[in-house]
């Protein structure tokens, strides 16, 4: 399919209408999957018991957090430098699904870590930059409703999102590089995993259901981006009114 096909306003809006539709309905199908297997089906571990199983839905919201973020940057580069419009949408539509991600990293993680480490919160490497994360997006939000030029308004915070893509790198490897209460890698040690096959598998179908859900809500979001912009356009009043 044609690239530029893809990216014409008109053409993204009126042909994902039914495909949100049905990813949707696919989310809520793998989530209820996923939540079954997670809770019920997943053993229990013999250190952390059944509190370990809030992962299922921590490590899958902070891998997204960082995810969203680098599609934001890569998409807000693209928009400053060949001027594409829907990945001007793209781009600032990120911050409120990554900021969404990052809050449910957060807070997991604070549950998490209360029976696990005996608190709810240290300043570790891992959670201050996830922390930091969360302003660089909900930063990039309040910047781009600040302006009444949304188009110069796009320019500004996505380049705030090329600078403060430095955060992911160090989020990533802060366990690596710095003693801090988080483990080390357990899905990307792909030789050795640290979690057994049948604590891995319902994670890493996690993983995927909410790379699934990202999906829906972007499109969604994209959508919504491109209403606001060409809601007074002739062919939107068309489209609307068929």
């Amino acid at each position: 399919m044609n690239i530029s096909k893809i990216a014409n306003l008109r053409y993204f809006y009126t042909k994902t209408e039914r495909i949100t539709v049905f990813l949707s309905f696919l989310s809520f199908l793998l989530f209820c999957i996923g939540i079954y297997w997670g809770l019920y089906v997943a053993p229990t571990d013999y250190l952390q018991g059944d509190s370990y199983r809030i992962m299922y839905v921590h490590v899958p919201a902070a891998w997204l957090s960082l995810q969203v973020y680098i599609i934001m940057a890569l998409s807000g580069f693209i928009a400053l430098v060949w001027k594409v419009k829907i990945m001007e949408i793209a781009s600032i539509q990120c911050a409120p699904i990554g900021a969404f991600f990052t809050i449910i990293a957060l807070i997991t993680g604070m549950i998490w870590g209360k029976p696990t480490w005996g608190t709810y919160w240290v300043w570790d490497a891992r959670l201050t930059s996830e922390l930091i994360l969360l302003f660089l997006y909900i930063g990039i939000i309040v910047l781009y409703s600040a302006f009444s030029d949304k188009r110069q308004a796009v320019k500004v915070t996505s380049l705030l999102a090329i600078i403060g893509i430095i955060n992911i790198p160090i989020i990533h490897y802060s366990v690596e590089w710095w003693n801090t209460l988080h483990q080390g890698p357990t899905v990307t040690k792909f030789e050795k995993p640290s979690a057994h096959i049948t604590m891995l598998l319902p994670l890493l179908y996690m993983l995927i259901t909410f790379n699934v859900y990202f999906l829906t809500v972007f499109i969604k979001r994209i959508r919504l981006g491109i209403y606001l912009r060409e809601k007074n356009s002739k062919w939107m009043k068309e489209y609307l009114n068929d």
